[in-house]
């Protein structure tokens, strides 16, 4: 397993400052302990109710560039506090990332209320996906119904006369992007998915769905 360290104290006092290398300590011996190859080390000095803090985002774009697959924390309120915890915790999910801790050595054991609160957040999302999705497969039809043919918007089409359109889920290009990935790293994932796509592909076919969600707007 390659893993993250992730280390926070909310102050400046000289104590706090020890007691970030005292994680840092801990965790890497933790990580010997269980043959967990350690990628990077992140330690900072920021409030666990504030989600704003570079160390988080410098984490979550080592999972979702896949350089790693685990979190190694002190414990869970190292990672955060309150709503900030929970909204970690679930978008580690999403990126299939692992969270273990010193305090469960090992896998981090939920609370009852936290998980509780996962799975309502998670069919929340579920069901905003599915209404999302509803609403572009409703403008498609709307649009064509109207005349609007997609295969005259690709571009250079006549260098490619009888090319078979290659299908990958769109939804997914749109998710990837709101989270600020670039359309080379998006292509990348999708790739890593089992679909052969290109950056221009992605970025091509994101225009078609922005132009589609306009459309719909304006009706």
């Amino acid at each position: 397993m390659r893993g993250i360290i992730y280390c926070r104290v909310s102050t400046e006092k000289e104590q706090q400052v020890s007691s970030l290398a005292r994680q840092k300590a801990e965790l890497m011996d933790m990580a010997h302990r269980k043959s967990i190859e350690i990628v990077q080390c992140i330690e900072e000095q920021e409030s666990g109710y504030d989600i704003e803090r570079d160390g988080v985002f410098q984490m979550l774009d080592l999972f979702s560039n896949h350089e790693a697959d685990m979190l190694m924390v002190q414990d869970e309120t190292r990672l955060g506090r309150g709503n900030t915890k929970i909204a970690l915790f679930h978008q580690l999910q999403k990126l299939g990332v692992s969270i273990y801790s010193l305090t469960d050595d090992g896998e981090v054991k939920m609370s009852e209320s936290d998980s509780m609160v996962l799975q309502i957040v998670g069919i929340v999302e579920e069901y905003q996906r599915k209404i999302h999705n509803m609403k572009i497969r409703r403008g498609m039809r709307k649009a064509v119904e109207n005349g609007y043919n997609p295969q005259a918007n690709l571009a250079n089409q006549h260098l490619a006369q009888g090319r078979e359109r290659l299908e990958f889920p769109v939804e997914e290009v749109v998710r990837l992007r709101q989270n600020k990935l670039t359309f080379n790293e998006i292509a990348a994932t999708l790739r890593g998915l089992g679909y052969d796509v290109s950056k221009a592909t992605v970025h091509r076919r994101y225009q078609e769905f922005v132009s589609l969600e306009k459309n719909e707007e304006e009706r």
